[in-house]
């Protein structure tokens, strides 16, 4: 695979405002260990590790600040000097910790947490997880309780209602395609963390004349969808344009601010030679696509009430089967 072309791009590159758009990208894993992981990023990355607290690291580099940290705050926080420890835990010191560590870097994921990234440097994404791949990394396939992620922060072209809705909608008829593409290891079948919207929700959004302004849509949403398991996680969205009417909602400490989706549903599936970051990248495009396309978007939204009528065509296909052979149909894979 060409690592330098692999990553499709989508039509929309920039901002309203002219700047290139950008994406955070969030990696878990395991099979190596925390000093190991920092020092290997560092040297792919060309960057500079400092450390910022036990088990988290600042990378910087030529495209920003990465944070590599162990993803457990308990074990990140933990100091063997709290008087709420028992006293025989506190006695052993270091060897205590040296046996904590170990355990934690076998079942804690370690994350790797990039800046913004442009969209045109994806490519460095995409050999950095190579990379890793051969010093041993490992993903969700290789124990049951690995549950890991690679999750996406893709900034928005704006952050106009209408245009907000379209990429809602996209999704939302995409869900069952791009969960059936992703392939999803049984532990994040299991995890609650990737659940669609609810149907109630997805009802409303989808109808044609849906154009709520922006805190109708924020409280249509969160009605239905109070938390921040979801597949497509708006709740860091939501928390940008209007903290205060989240928080009559949700109060959720991990909750971060920022004017972008927050796309949770693939797996990370590191260790598998199969398995690429562009992969789960293009896919994401094809959401890019349909969201601005207008007139495919409406078609596809059709077709999707019509799958939820009961009916003797939809007792004998799916609609992941449907949506998949329309996407090919008209050019989207």
């Amino acid at each position: 695979m060409n690592h330098a072309t692999s990553c499709k791009m989508p039509d929309i590159l920039n901002t309203s405002d002219g700047k290139e758009r950008r994406v955070g990208v969030e990696i878990e894993l395991s099979g190596l260990g925390y000093q190991q992981l920092v020092t290997l990023a560092a040297e792919l990355l060309e960057g500079e590790a400092t450390p910022e607290s036990r088990y988290v690291s600042k990378l910087a580099t030529p495209l920003g600040n990465f944070i590599i940290e162990l993803d457990s705050d308990p074990i990140k926080d933990l100091d063997l000097a709290d008087d709420r420890l028992p006293q025989s835990l506190r006695e052993l010191g270091g060897q205590a910790m040296e046996v904590i560590d170990a355990a934690a870097e076998r079942i804690v994921p370690l994350e790797i947490i990039s800046p913004p990234v442009p969209f045109s440097r994806l490519s460095q994404i995409e050999t950095l997880i190579s990379r890793l791949r051969g010093a041993g990394a490992q993903g969700s396939r290789e124990t049951i309780y690995f549950a890991f992620g690679l999750q996406l922060n893709p900034e928005l072209p704006d952050l106009k209602p209408t245009t907000l809705i379209r990429y809602y909608q996209a999704f939302a008829v995409l869900y069952d395609w791009l969960k059936a593409r992703h392939q999803l290891d049984i532990s994040r079948k299991f995890t609650p963390y990737i659940e669609p919207w609810s149907s109630r929700y997805t009802d409303l959004l989808v109808t044609d004349d849906y154009a709520p302004d922006q805190r109708e849509m924020m409280v249509d949403y969160l009605e239905s969808n109070p938390t921040r398991n979801r597949a497509l996680d708006l709740l860091p969205l939501f928390a940008y344009l209007d903290k205060p009417l989240l928080d009559q909602y949700v109060k959720d400490p991990r909750i971060k601010s920022r004017p972008t989706l927050h796309y949770r549903l693939p797996d990370c599936d590191i260790d598998n030679p199969e398995w690429q970051f562009s992969t789960v990248w293009n896919d994401w495009i094809v959401v890019e696509q349909l969201a601005n396309h207008a007139e495919d978007l409406a078609e596809l939204r059709g077709l999707f009430r019509d799958s939820r009528k009961i009916s003797l065509r939809n007792l004998t296909r799916s609609w992941q089967e449907t949506s998949a052979n329309w996407l090919q149909s008209k050019g989207y894979v």
